[in-house]
This record gives structure tokens, C-alpha cells and sequence, in this order.
């Protein structure tokens, strides 16, 4: 099977009826479209293999409703260009950066935050640029950690890989790298031993995020994936976006969870969407995001429990979304609620 790149392809793969094609062209010009073969055999054998409220389609199959721009919306909605001292390098925290070695990716989901910059033939950093990069992150002994991400770092070949991995580990002062990847969810076979090995180096502990959304995305091809990463000691974190219609109740999220602690795969950060362009139809209000992630509470063990954190536009970083447990009364008095919604008085 190809790739499928275009929304002729979509409809010529029995993803899209014709009709279905035509709406969606206008949107599919502007923002990027690509399913791996992978997911284009694992599309094709769900049950409505057509039907946009399939959790697995309406991540990645354009929609007419990605045509509207609510006014709020931004083409930098996290603020990386704000924030971006160097080409390549996103400077937002003191000890940490971000570092993108390439703006393309094996699948473009229809909600992703920086859908104005990546796409297929996605600029990459030339050869000069990269050192650059790299000779910023060699000179801020303050960075301690590096997140590699894009674009998809994993489509890189593994020669490229290692060479970034090993000019980090050569930095005394940077002690994590960490690789931010669809990959492992939408191109398991990709994730071959030797692209694995390029992952590690001496003295640099390299950890893994592995962006997945929903319980159904974890088919043997992706937790033989997601194993052989864990059995090199790669550890994992997982990263998911809360969408509307996707995985926006409460089972949705309990199947993912425990699925990802299942698989060695602890749940890091659960992302209220951002105010990308287009995307207002994934985005669930924060009154409602706050609702269901209380509702995780006593329902799921620590271990499943990721983050609910909410980018603040402008490039100022991640703020903890949930709503407070522990409300400060004045005085060393405080009231805390148990996850079953009882207040209860505390003192200390």
C-alpha cells in the first residue's frame, strides 16, 4: 500500500466518497494531508471506514469544518516564534529547549497546533543551520534538557538520529534528551532496532513521547512498537490532546490511560487543545475539560493520571488547567475535596 497524500486519495482509497472530496478540497490546499500505509490498511478495515465521528478518521481525514477560523484562533497559538532565538531552537523555560530538526511529518493530524508550519517536503534545517542549532544549546549551560520535535523527529534516517543524540551527549550540562513522536502510533514498522539504538547515547538519559489519543490506536503493530522501545530502556510518556467527539468522556480516557500504563507508557500530559486555525471543533470548553478530568479522579490509579495543562497563547508556556482540590482559606484553614466531591476542612 502507498502513502495517501491528497484528498484524491482519499476517495480513490474507499476513505472518502467523492461528494465527501469535494467539500473538503479548499481546506485540504491550505492545510496538510497524509496517511501512512499503515494507517490507511488500519483506516480501511474499521467498521464505517468512512464515517467522520470514527475516533481513528476524524484525526486525520480533512473535515469542511476546518474552513472556519474562529477569531481567537492564531497561526502561532503556543507563541514558538516569539520564542526562537535561533533557527530551530524554541528557548520558552530556563533549563530546557525545543529543537526541530525538520517541519514534516508521516501524518498530519486535523487539530495540530503548528499546522501553519509543517507539511509535506516540510523544511529542514540544512546542515549549517543544525550546528547552529546545536552551537546554541553547547553555549546555554543552563539547558539541561532538549526536546527534540518538529515536524516528527522519528522520520529522520537513524544516521541523522544518532548524529543529533550523540552532539548532546558530547554537552556536559545536558542530561535529557527527549523525542516527541507520532510515529509509534501511525508508522509502528518504523520503529525498527536500529532506529532505536540511535535513540541512546553515554551519559544522556533519552526518553521518548509518544502522542496517542485514543484506547482504539493501540493495535498489536503499535504496542510491538511501543515494546520495543521500552525493552532498549527507552523510557515513555505519553501526550494526548483532548478533542471533542475523539475522546471527550469519561470511558474514552479511562480506556486510553490504563491502555498506555498497560504498555509501559505513563500518561504525561493531557493538552487542552490550542487555539490553532480551523480546529474549533475539536476544542471543548475548559469548564468542560476541568469536568472530566475531576471525574478521573477515584476512578483511575495515580499511575494513569496525566497532567491537564493549558499553553498560554503568546509563548508563555504551560499552566496546570485542572481545577484546585485544595482551596486556601486564610488563617492555615483550608477545604479540600475527595474525589467522590465531599469537602472536607484541613488544617496545617
Amino acid at each position: 500500500m502507498k502513502a495517501l497524500h491528497s484528498v484524491s486519495d482519499l476517495v480513490a482509497a474507499g476513505l472518502m466518497t467523492p461528494e465527501a472530496g469535494d467539500a473538503v478540497r479548499t481546506v485540504a490546499d491550505r492545510y496538510a494531508v497524509a496517511l501512512t500505509p499503515y494507517l490507511r490498511e488500519t483506516l480501511a478495515g474499521r467498521t464505517a471506514p468512512q464515517d467522520p465521528q470514527d475516533p481513528l478518521y476524524a484525526q486525520y481525514v480533512p473535515s469542511p469544518a476546518e474552513a472556519y477560523t474562529a477569531p481567537e484562533e492564531r497561526e502561532d497559538p503556543i507563541g514558538d516564534v516569539v520564542r526562537s532565538p535561533v533557527k530551530g531552537i524554541v528557548h520558552r523555560y530556563p533549563d530546557r529547549v525545543l529543537l526541530k530538526p525538520l517541519h514534516a511529518c508521516a501524518v498530519y493530524c486535523r487539530f495540530c497546533f503548528r499546522r501553519e508550519m509543517v507539511g509535506p517536503g516540510g523544511e529542514a534545517l540544512t546542515a549549517e543551520e543544525l550546528d547552529a542549532a546545536l552551537a546554541y544549546v553547547r553555549e546555554h549551560e543552563e539547558v539541561w534538557e532538549v526536546v527534540i520535535t518538529g515536524g516528527d523527529p522519528l522520520l529522520l534516517s537513524p544516521r541523522r538520529l544518532r548524529g543529533i543524540v550523540q552532539a548532546l551527549s558530547a554537552m556536559p550540562h545536558v542530561g535529557v534528551v527527549r523525542l516527541h513522536s507520532r510515529i509509534p502510533a501511525a508508522d509502528p514498522d518504523r520503529v525498527t532496532p536500529e532506529l532505536v539504538e540511535a535513540l541512546t547515547a553515554p551519559d544522556l538519559a533519552s526518553w521518548v513521547a509518544v502522542h496517542i489519543n485514543h484506547a482504539d490506536e493501540l493495535t498489536p503493530p503499535v504496542r510491538s512498537a511501543l515494546a520495543r522501545l521500552v525493552d532498549a530502556g527507552i523510557p515513555l510518556v505519553g501526550q494526548t490532546v483532548l478533542l471533542k467527539g475523539i475522546n471527550d468522556s469519561h470511558a474514552a480516557l479511562e480506556a486510553l490511560f490504563r491502555g498506555l500504563v498497560r504498555n509501559r507508557v505513563k500518561p504525561y500530559y493531557l493538552h487542552h487543545p490550542d487555539l490553532a486555525a480551523g480546529t474549533s471543533h475539536f476544542r471543548p470548553s475548559l469548564a468542560e475539560g476541568r469536568a472530566l478530568v475531576s471525574g478521573l479522579r477515584g476512578r483511575l490509579s495515580g499511575l494513569c493520571q496525566p497532567t491537564y495543562v493549558l499553553d498560554i497563547p503568546g509563548g508563555h508556556g504551560k499552566a496546570p488547567a485542572a481545577a484546585s482540590w485544595v482551596e486556601d482559606e486564610g488563617d492555615g484553614r483550608y477545604r479540600a475535596t475527595d474525589f467522590t466531591g465531599r469537602v472536607h476542612d484541613y488544617r496545617g
